[in-house]
C-alpha cells in the first residue's frame, strides 16, 4: 500500500488528538486552550477529506475513523466544556468537587448539569447517521458537528471579553444555556438541508449564497470578535432555509 493513504488518517488521527487534548484543558477549566485545541482539530477534520479528495484515496476506513475522531472534538469536548458552565452556575462557583467514592455518588451540584451532554448524545448519532447516509454528498442534512462545537465553545470566550451586561447575564442564565444545548441538539438531527461551503467552481451565479455568507461572516469576526462566532452559525441556519424557499419558489 503506497504511504499517501495513510496521510489522510493521519490527520484524522490529528484531530481526535486535539479532541482529546481539548477535553482535557476543558475539564481543567483552560476555556481558551480549549477552544485552541478544538479549532486546530476542526481543521484537521477539513484537511483529511481534502487531501483524501486531492490524493484519490478515500475509503471505508477513513470514513469511520473520522466519525469517530469528530465524536470526541466535536462532540464529548462540547458536551464537557457546556457541563462546566451550567455547574458553575448552579454552584456559583468554579472550584467546588464533585465527592465520589466507591459505592457512593454525590454531587454537589444536583443533576442539572448532565443536561449539557445531550449535545454529546445528538452529536455522535447524527455523525452515526453521516455515513450512511447518501443525500450529504454535496450538502448537510442538519446543522455539522463542528459547527455546533464553535458555537459551545465560544460561549465562555464571549464572556471573558465582552462588555456587554446583558449578554453575560445570558451566559449565566442556565435557562438559556440548557436552551442552547436543546436547540442545537435538535439542529444537528433536524432534515433542514444546509448549503455546504466546497466550490466546485467560483462562479458567482452559482456560488451566490457562499459567497455573501462568507462576506458576512468576515464582517462579523471583524467587527465583533468571538461573538460573532455563534452569529455566524445562526446566520449559516438561516441563510439555508431562506436560500431553500427560494429554490422550492
Amino acid at each position: 500500500m503506497k504511504i499517501k493513504s495513510y496521510i489522510p488518517n493521519l490527520l484524522t488521527l490529528a484531530n481526535l488528538f486535539c479532541g482529546a487534548v481539548a477535553a482535557m484543558y476543558a475539564v481543567k477549566g483552560f476555556y481558551e486552550m480549549t477552544a485552541i485545541f478544538v479549532a486546530i482539530g476542526i481543521l484537521f477534520d477539513f484537511l483529511d477529506g481534502f487531501v483524501a479528495r486531492i490524493l484519490g484515496v478515500s475509503g471505508e476506513l477513513g470514513k469511520q475513523l473520522d466519525s469517530l475522531a469528530d465524536v470526541v472534538t466535536s462532540g464529548v469536548v462540547p458536551g464537557l466544556l457546556m457541563f462546566f458552565l451550567i455547574k458553575t452556575n448552579v454552584i456559583n462557583g468554579p472550584n467546588v468537587e464533585m465527592e465520589i467514592s466507591f459505592g457512593q455518588f454525590e454531587p454537589k451540584f444536583g443533576l442539572l448539569p448532565y443536561v449539557a451532554f445531550l449535545v454529546t448524545l445528538a452529536a455522535a448519532y447524527r455523525l452515526a447517521k453521516f455515513n450512511i447516509d447518501t443525500r450529504q454528498t454535496d450538502s448537510f442534512i442538519g446543522l455539522p458537528t463542528p459547527a455546533m462545537s464553535l458555537f459551545v465553545i465560544s460561549l465562555p470566550l464571549i464572556y471573558q471579553t465582552t462588555d456587554i451586561e446583558m449578554v453575560k447575564t445570558l451566559l449565566l442564565n442556565n435557562n438559556f444555556l440548557i436552551g442552547i444545548t436543546v436547540v442545537l441538539s435538535f439542529l444537528m438531527n433536524a432534515e433542514i438541508p444546509l448549503f455546504s461551503l466546497k466550490f466546485k467552481n467560483f462562479s458567482l451565479k452559482k456560488n451566490l449564497v457562499k459567497y455573501v455568507f462568507l462576506a458576512v461572516s468576515g464582517a462579523m469576526i471583524v467587527l465583533l470578535k468571538y461573538m460573532a462566532i455563534p452569529m455566524i452559525i445562526t446566520f449559516y441556519v438561516v441563510l439555508s432555509m431562506v436560500n431553500n424557499l427560494f429554490k422550492k419558489a
